[in-house]
Order: C-alpha cells, then structure tokens, then sequence
C-alpha cells in the first residue's frame, strides 16, 4: 500500500518545479508577442501599428499583452532591441576578428548586405524608428552597448590591416560602419523605385551577390594606402 507521506514528499519537488515551468512559459508568451508586434510595425510602422491587431496576431489577451510591456512603446522598444540584437548575433557568428584584415572586411561588407536581403522587416522597422527621431532608441542603453564589439571588431581589423601596410591610416570606425550600411541597405529599401527606373530585376541571386561584391570593392579601395 502506499504510504501516506508520499505525496507529501513528492510535492515539494512539483512545488520547485512550477516557477521554472511559469518562467519558460513568460519567455514563451514574450517572444510570440514581439514577433506578432515586429510584423506589425515592419508592415505599418509604429504610428500606425495597433497594440489590438499585435494581440490577436499573438493569440493572446491584450491584458495580457500590457502585463509583459507596459505600453506601446516598451513593445516597440522591446521589438527595435529584438531587431539589432538579431543582427548583431548573426555578425558575431562571422568570427572575423582573427582573419586577415582584408578578408574580414570584405566579409563583414558582404555579410552585412546579407542581413538586409534576409531580413526587410528589420529595415522597415528601422526606417520607421528614424521617422520618429530615434526617440526609442535614445532610450536603450542595450542598443546601444550592442554596437560596442563591433565598432571593437572594425578597429581590429584596421589597426591590424595599417600595421601590415594594407589599410590607409585615419579611418574612423563609426563612418566606416556607416558607409557600409548605406552601401548595403540603401539598394534594398530602394529596390522597387530602381527596378521601375532602370528595368532591371535587382533581387535575383547573381544582381544581389554582383552588388554586394561591388560594395565590398568600393569598401577596399577606399581603405587602401
């Protein structure tokens, strides 16, 4: 027969177990309401995103909803530090800090177009951000602490490439960055303009390697002695 202080000595385990199980569950329910929220905002902005349409896109109450963010705009702030932090994963994974400094930029010039082509949500998000004046950026310590080892990672490849004669002296870090995100971006947000005035289909696989290659030319030439 079985004892009556077992389930008494079992409880304690399945009382330990329940704030992990609501944990996962509050990570769960977060991130299904950041991406409804990121599909919102990328297709109407966030003047014309509604927190009603993000609520049901993530199945949820939208009481629900304000008890993870507060307002609009924690969420559209949560769905910006999602996005960089999306794309400051994926340049981490480049590992190209111990490369030979060409290579690495021409790399990170590439691979920085690649994101763009991936993902356009993460440019519309963006644009929409700027139309507001970075208002919710200037906000995020966490946005901006994420650009730090990057701008860590362009320096180590110039200092690196100057000590072996291959880059020119002078370059700053964040204009350089700067460069090569208009280099890359500025042909995917203006796609459709330039394909009704050129006549010319820029997103096939071989147009997009083409460019890119043609930034990551414009990038080295530039950093030459």
């Amino acid at each position: 027969m079985t004892s009556p202080d077992a389930p008494t000595e079992a409880r304690p385990q399945r009382d330990k177990a329940r704030p992990v199980v609501r944990r996962e569950s509050s990570r769960k329910t977060r991130e299904t309401i950041i991406q409804a929220a990121l599909d919102e905002f990328s297709s109407k902005g966030y003047d014309g995103g509604r927190v009603d349409e993000i609520a049901l896109r993530a199945g949820i109450n939208k009481n629900v909803l304000y008890h993870h963010f507060g307002n609009k705009d924690d969420l559209f702030t949560a769905v910006l530090e999602y996005t960089y932090d999306s794309i400051r994963s994926r340049q981490k994974d480049l590992q190209i800090r111990g490369m030979d400094p060409v290579d690495g930029m021409r790399r990170l010039v590439v691979f920085t177009g690649q994101v763009w082509v991936r993902f356009p949500e993460f440019q519309r998000i963006l644009s929409s951000e700027n139309l507001n004046q970075g208002k919710h950026i200037v906000g995020s310590a966490t946005i901006r602490e994420m650009y730090n080892p990057l701008l860590d990672t362009i320096r180590s490849l110039l200092e690196r490439g100057q000590n072996e004669g291959l880059f020119r002296e002078n370059i700053d870090a964040v204009d350089l960055y700067i460069s090569i995100t208009s280099l890359t971006a500025h042909y995917v947000s203006n796609r459709y303009t330039f394909e009704a005035i050129f006549g010319q289909r820029l997103m096939t696989a071989q147009r997009i390697k083409q460019r890119l290659e043609h930034a990551a030319d414009m990038v080295l030439r530039y950093l030459k002695p």
